[in-house]
């Protein structure tokens, strides 16, 4: 029986104060050892840290400049990596502190957070999942 690791943890929809702001992402990532917990080990009501990885998911007849600017927010405040995915043209544009951003589609290897080790996607995995096989 292996080991399990605790390395880094999802939320959906979890808000965020910090920097004066409040978001709202359609998925936070935070590294394990950054997740707040309180006195007694659990897990806070408040985030007042941006996550390690921010991922939006372009909806329709939403803006995707307010939804970069949530990204940046969160870039210009120690976040690690942000994925920006935009479901009509099936990429995603990727947001690393100190670099351009980059658009990925298909078999590109999307960059996720170092704690992750050698795991990987592609852009194609990712679609992927949202097929419903039977």
């Amino acid at each position: 029986m292996g080991v399990s690791q605790q390395l880094a943890y999802g939320i959906v929809e979890l808000r965020c104060t910090f920097a004066e702001s409040s978001i709202v992402s359609d998925i936070a990532v935070f590294e394990w050892y950054h997740i707040p917990v309180d006195e007694l080990g659990e897990v806070t009501n408040r985030f007042t840290i941006p996550p390690d990885w921010i991922i939006e998911i372009l909806s329709p007849n939403q803006s995707p400049n307010r939804t970069i600017q949530k990204i940046l927010l969160c870039l210009n405040n120690g976040t690690q990596l942000g994925w920006f995915i935009d479901p009509e043209d099936r990429s995603v544009m990727i947001f690393q502190p100190g670099k351009l951003p980059s658009v990925k589609c298909d078999e590109d290897t999307l960059p996720v957070l170092g704690v992750l080790g050698d795991w990987s996607i592609t852009v194609a995995d990712l679609f992927g999942w949202l097929k419903l096989t039977g």
